[in-house]
This record gives C-alpha cells, structure tokens and sequence, in this order.
C-alpha cells in the first residue's frame, strides 16, 4: 500500500468512528434516559479522547507528507486531513476530552433551564463552557484572532471582518424591509387547534416531496430541530405545537434540506473526509433553499394549501393567496427559527455580536442576559418577556458551537445565488412547485451542489454552481422583490 492508502484506510476508521459518536449526540438529544445523562457525558468524553487520539497520531503527519495525490479527488481528501491534523496537534487531549463531557452534560442543564425559565441554573455551567472554548481557541489561533479561529472550524477562510462587512451591507436593506412590512396593515394569523399527530404525518409526506430518502434516514422529534449523519444514515428531528402546524412543517423541509444534502453526496466518497458537506455556510444554504426560496414560494404554498385542507379540513384560511401571506407574514416575535425571511438574519446578526465579544473578553456571561435583552430591544424594538424567548432559546451556546451562528446567514446568502441560478436553469420551476412537484429542482441542487460533498472549497462550490463569486446582492434583490409584492398586496 502507498502512503496515500495507507493514510484513507485510516481515515475511514476515523470517520466511522466520529459517525458513531455523531450517533450518540443523536440518542442523547430523542430518546435516552433523563437519568443517563451524566453517563452519557463520559461516553461522550471517551469518544472525544479516542478519536483526538487518532487525529494527532505521528503516523498521519508521515503519511501526509509522503503521500503523492493523483489525482483532483487525492487532492482534496488530503486538503481536509491536513486541516483536520493541522488542527487537531494544536488541541490538548485533555482539553478536548473536557470539552465534550461539559457540552453533553450542558445540553440537559440548558434544557432543563429553558424549561423553567432559569437563566441562573444554566450560566455556571455556560462560564464553563465559555472558558474552555477559548482556551480551545487560543490554542488554535496561535496568537490570532481567537474568534476567527472558531469561525475556521463551520467555514473555512472566513473571517469575523468579513462576516462584519456582508452584515453591514444587508443591514440597512432589512431593516427598511421590516419597518416597510410592519407599517403595512396586520397580515392574517393561523388560528385554531391541529392535531399533532397529523402534523407529523404530513411532515413526514412533505419531506418525501422534498426527496428525503426515508430508506436511508429516519425522522424523530426533540426540543431543537436538527440533522446528524452522512451517507447511509442521516437523520432529522422536527418539534410540534398544536396551534402552529408551519412550526413542524417548515422545520421539517429545512432540515430535509440538511439531510438531502448529505444523501446527495457521491456515494463513492462516503466515510472519506469529502463525503460530508463541505461548510455550515453551504449547508446551511440548502436548508434555507429548501425551506425559503422553495417552500414559502408562492407556487408550493399553493400546493401545500390544499394538502392542509387535506389534512386538517377547513382550518380557516378561505384561499391561496391570504395562505402565502400567512406563510410568509413579517411579524413580531423572539424565537430565531420562527422567524420571516426578512428579520432571521437580524437575529443571527445579534448572536454573531455578543458571542464575539465573549470570546474576546469584551462581555462576561454574567453579564450575558442583559446584554441579549438590551440588544434586541435596540433592534428589534421590544423587550424580551421571558428567558426561552431570549437567551435560552438555542441549544447551540450549551453545546460549545461558537463561530456557528454567522453561517446561517452565510448559507442565506448562498441560498440567494443558488436560486437565481436555479430559475435561468429550470425555466418551468414554478409550475412545477405549484404541482409538490420538486423533482428538478432538488435534482439540480444535487447535480451542482450536493454530489460534490467536500471536494471543493466552500465559495468555489457556489461559484460553480451559479457562475460567479457568492455576493449578497442576490439574497437582497430577492427578498426585495417578494416582501416589497406582499407589502403591496
């Protein structure tokens, strides 16, 4: 065997092993125990230790540099090892042991505080986890910008400047957007009860519609929506409310859009370091198409209406039309997944704030609650009534996912171009959508995004697919043109 060989068999134990890991955090988060938890942790913990174990062994730095790649696919599997080792050397065993037995231990201590609407019970254990992330990052930026190196690890070369300056650009426009939308009269609200059973059921079809392969994936239900897994065994979870069916609904076709994603990828890269998605950001950019420029379009919304009334009878809403204005109503609120197209990336905006000074030392987590409140005051114009609407709402600080938040909006903006490149490329998209027809749309995203897995860089698979650099203009110009129609409406 050549040092290549050597190195991907390896790898591939690496990969299967991180999958089963993947598939703990799975179970911790739908079906095991309350009472496991503290277990759990050190399951988790052990994990951790045994994979950084075989990240930093000597062996993969040996084998890299003899390694002789062949060809474009050699080339970027030993892209993706070389940043994984590069990365994984700078990180002590014992601090990345650490870190994943006090973030599976945080989950269950965040959600219990959510619950009972006690941010005291949760910011001890969110010190902890503050403390460890930065000394996890220091290690990593070696005297760079700490949160940029967090950053590193969900998207590759992107900066905190950069991210700062596409948010500054989009800014303006959301706001004047939001402000337009919320002076216009009050746009009809859903009312009523929907069995939960039901909702499930037809997320379940909905996420078939979408192209998610339930042979190779499964869908279950927890506190926060997620995805988890690759190739074979992906998996998603969705959340129901009985007075909120689009909850369930637009959950569920976001995370498919994560899901699909990696059921798209070429199988003959599964378990290598290329057969998973290449960022967060361009994950993120198919939930988002998924959900968004698909899902709330005004076609599919047609086609959903009537599968509701299917479904539910008549649940008081008289047409298609005030249907789409529903879905899509701009509307005050806390919760960031709830939230329209036009405010969502003024909530990641605020979390990219105030987790970067965090970071930085500029705010403490004691001081971490007020500084949410007064901050969405500032822009959102209320005050937050209660911790689960403010600053418990996310499970993703209590799992050590700092650097995270700004790729959701970097997946919007991907989100922006794709479609843009989508429509000159499936002329007759709308018709289609209008008929729960997604066939050629979720093929195109397959053809020019998802196949590829990790074999290109993150800005070079979106200038792939849409044939120039990724650019806000595209996002912007789209949410322009369908919010400024409905203000009109």
């Amino acid at each position: 065997m050549t040092a290549y060989d050597e190195l991907m068999a390896f790898e591939r134990e690496n990969q299967a092993l991180a999958r089963v890991a993947g598939r703990l955090s799975w179970d911790q988060e739908t079906v095991m125990p309350r009472g496991a938890a503290g277990q759990r942790a050190e399951e988790a913990g052990a994990m951790e230790a045994m994979l950084h174990a075989r990240r930093t062994d000597p062996r993969v730095g040996a084998w890299l540099e003899a390694a002789k790649p062949e060809n474009e696919l050699a080339v970027a599997q030993l892209r993706h090892i070389r940043r994984s080792y590069t990365r994984a050397v700078k990180v002590p065993a014992d601090l990345a042991a650490a870190l994943a037995r006090l973030t599976s231990r945080s989950q269950g201590i965040w959600a219990d505080a959510r619950a009972s609407e006690d941010v005291a019970a949760f910011l001890p254990t969110l010190e902890e986890v503050v403390s460890l992330k930065k000394q996890e990052a220091q290690a990593l930026a070696e005297g760079g910008d700490v949160y940029d190196a967090l950053i590193d690890d969900f998207e590759q070369d992107m900066t905190a400047a950069e991210l700062a300056e596409m948010f500054d650009e989009m800014r303006p426009r959301l706001v004047y957007l939001r402000a337009a939308a919320l002076a216009q009269p009050a746009s009809p609200e859903l009312t009523g009860k929907f069995d939960e059973t039901i909702q499930v059921a037809l997320s379940r079809e909905v996420a078939q519609v979408f192209g998610y392969d339930l042979s190779r994936g499964r869908i279950d239900k927890a506190v926060h929506p997620f995805s988890s897994g690759s190739g074979e065994d992906v998996r998603i979870t969705m959340r129901t409310a009985e007075d909120d069916p689009f909850n369930c609904i637009y959950s569920t076709i976001h995370e498919v859009g994560h899901a699909c994603y990696e059921q798209g990828i070429d199988p003959a890269y599964h378990l290598t370091p290329v057969g998973q998605g290449v960022s967060m950001g361009v994950h993120e950019s198919q939930s988002r198409i998924y959900e968004n420029q698909l899902g709330r379009s005004r076609a599919f919304c047609g086609y959903l209406y009537g599968r509701m009334r299917d479904a539910f009878g008549d649940f008081g809403v008289a047409d298609e039309d005030m249907f789409y204005c529903i879905v899509n109503r701009v509307h005050r609120g806390y919760i960031r997944t709830e939230a329209d197209e036009v405010q969502y990336n003024l909530h990641v905006m605020l979390r990219f704030h105030l987790e970067r000074a965090m970071m930085s030392g500029d705010l403490q987590v004691r001081d971490l609650e007020a500084a949410w409140n007064d901050r969405f005051e500032a822009d959102f114009g209320y005050a937050v009534d209660r911790p689960s609407n403010g600053v418990l709402q996310d499970v993703h600080w209590s799992v050590g996912l700092f650097g995270y938040f700004p790729t959701y909006s970097l997946g919007n903006v991907y989100a922006g171009c794709l479609f843009e490149a989508l429509q000159a490329a499936v002329p007759e998209l709308e018709v289609q959508l209008a008929q729960g027809n997604l066939k050629n749309a979720t093929d195109w995203l397959r053809r020019h995004v998802q196949c590829h897995g990790g074999l290109y860089t993150p800005r070079d698979v979106i200038a792939k697919a849409c044939g120039s650099a990724p650019s806000a203009a595209p996002l912007l110009r789209y949410l322009d043109e369908k919010f400024s129609a409905l203000a009109a409406a």
